[in-house]
């Protein structure tokens, strides 16, 4: 289901010319408005005048998170305090949080964003959306709670936590659709397993799974467990929120929502501009924020963009799933290691739960050690030592071939790793401790 077809399947040229109007109005705003932007712009030598098409979005400064953290709490406000009519803020961040302000049109373009998002799922009017992110500061349930009300849906507010009453409202009322973390999805199926209830029995149909990284096996997990179809979704708090870019029917892609953000991928190194397809830093820019809008914010996210038709129908540019993030991404004796290589790589071998934790410090020699804490499903945990030899000795190899690179595994017992509500903290590196 196309939720907007009008701006989904725009016709590439006219959607080109709307996002080059709304990115001159703001750049104009903002070097009236924001004595932050306006001191950016000059300091890189760039007039509003001088956007004189799409593509001299590349003359722009680009936005980080340090520049929000240090404008904290209102200094990119882009319009008057008085129209500020919601505020969030960053998860999990120490020190400083980043701010993002919402006015009546924010919130009401942010519900439309996240519409779209289910409506990408399959989400119609006639479902029930049990919405397991959390709400309040955290930027995830709320937003999907704007937009299963933009559908027209009936929407359960549950927010994260408190597994059993989860599971009970699910098959109580029926609830046909599920969002929440896809770590937080595959322990609520731990928890199924062992109380008796039946998730292929109950009506849900489909999930929208995001805020952290998740492989394609993950997803495999998820719908074989629940018999549901799961669908990737896409936000940061800087931006707006979940409502981004999503996952269509077909899962090729997620489509990025073109007429509210502008994408762009960067070389991470120099911040030249990439052309289709090519690997680097995800970059937007928000089209028609009010609150805070920002330019060119660099997200750290390490993905690629392309443009060939979809069979669904829409013609917004689709991003690749993440490969990572410039900012988790280990380098482990000179080799760049992402977490998620490790869970797509860990996944496919039978015999362990897709539940670890990557510890890497340095060794006696000063070089850097990895040991990968590995849970083991409970069938396979026993006190042959023979076993569970082979199948770690099994996954230190297949971790070699993957990533070029020597881990030390671990072989936990099932529940041995600490479970999470909401992001799952896959690493420790005391290599800055």
């Amino acid at each position: 289901m196309i939720f907007n077809p009008e701006y989904e399947s725009m016709e590439t040229g006219a959607r080109s010319a709307l996002q080059f109007a709304r990115l001159k109005n703001l750049v104009e705003k903002l070097y009236g408005k924001v004595p932050f932007y306006r001191a950016k712009l000059d300091a890189a030598g760039v007039k509003p005048k001088d956007i004189r098409s799409l593509a001299d979005i590349a003359l722009l400064p680009f936005t980080t998170k340090d520049d929000l953290r240090e404008t904290f709490p209102y200094g990119l406000l882009a319009c008057p305090e008085s129209e500020v009519e919601e505020i969030h803020m960053s998860s999990g961040t120490t020190g400083v949080p980043v701010v993002d302000a919402y006015t009546r049109n924010d919130v009401e373009a942010w519900g439309e964003a996240m519409a779209r998002t289910l409506a990408g799922a399959g989400g119609c009017r006639n479902d029930t959306v049990q919405n397991c992110y959390g709400y309040g500061l955290f930027t995830g349930g709320l937003g999907v709670h704007y937009g299963a009300k933009s559908l027209g849906a009936n929407i359960i507010p549950m927010s994260s936590g408190n597994t059993q009453k989860q599971l009970m409202t699910m098959k109580a009322f029926g609830s046909t659709m599920l969002t929440c973390t896809p770590s937080y999805a595959l322990f609520m199926a731990e928890e199924a397993a062992e109380t008796g209830y039946d998730l292929k029995g109950m009506k849900l149909r489909a999930g929208c799974f995001g805020a952290e990284p998740w492989s394609e096996n993950m997803r495999k997990e998820i719908e074989a467990k629940y018999g549901i179809d799961a669908f990737d979704i896409y936000g940061l708090t800087e931006i707006t929120g979940p409502g981004v870019a999503f996952e269509c029917e077909a899962k090729d892609g997620l489509h990025v929502n073109e007429d509210l953000f502008f994408a762009e991928i960067i070389d991470p190194e120099t911040g030249r501009v990439l052309g289709e397809g090519e690997k680097g830093e995800l970059v937007f820019t928000t089209l028609l924020k009010e609150g805070t809008p920002l330019l060119r914010y660099r997200t750290r996210d390490i993905t690629f963009l392309r443009r060939d038709p979809c069979s669904c129908g829409r013609t917004t540019v689709r991003m690749n799933r993440l490969f990572g993030r410039t900012d988790d991404m280990l380098i482990i004796r000179g080799v760049n290691v992402f977490p998620s290589q490790i869970e797509h790589a860990l996944i496919e071998i039978e015999g362990t739960d897709p539940h670890y934790l990557i510890v890497v410090d340095r060794g006696p020699t000063h070089l850097d050690e990895v040991e990968l804490q590995v849970e083991v499903k409970r069938e396979f945990f026993s006190d042959e030592t023979r076993g569970l030899e082979v199948l770690r000795s099994r996954i230190e190899n297949v971790m070699k071939s993957k990533l070029g690179i020597a881990l030390k595994v671990k072989l936990v017992e099932p529940k041995t790793i600490e479970r999470s509500i909401g992001k799952a903290k896959r690493v420790i590196d005391k290599r800055k401790i």
